[in-house]
């Protein structure tokens, strides 16, 4: 399959159309890398954070009087989900840059 100007497959992941000059398939993948290990270690923490604040609502919309109580555990959950995609953050960074 060739593109209309006249590269295929292997000549895309040779160039680099953003800088213009040859990158090396490693490169590429590490990019590839990148993006998955941020991408999917994100999905998880948002989730989890869904799930609390609506875990949490339910609880307050129950019994009010246990909402000061709740809205801390909720505050400490979130920071310790928050943590997971902080670490995808740290392993995306390392690949990227090691």
């Amino acid at each position: 399959m060739k593109l209309s100007n006249g590269t295929g497959p292997r000549e895309m992941l040779q160039k680099s159309y953003l800088t213009g000059g040859e990158v090396s398939l490693t490169e590429e993948l590490k990019d590839i890398a990148t993006a998955l290990a941020i991408g999917l270690g994100a999905i998880g923490p948002g989730i989890g954070i869904g799930l609390i604040g609506k875990g949490a609502l339910e609880a307050i919309g129950r019994n009010p009087e246990a909402g000061n109580e709740i809205r801390t555990i909720l505050i400490l959950s979130v920071a310790f989900a928050e943590a997971v995609a902080i670490y995808a953050l740290v392993i995306a960074l390392i690949v990227k840059f090691v």
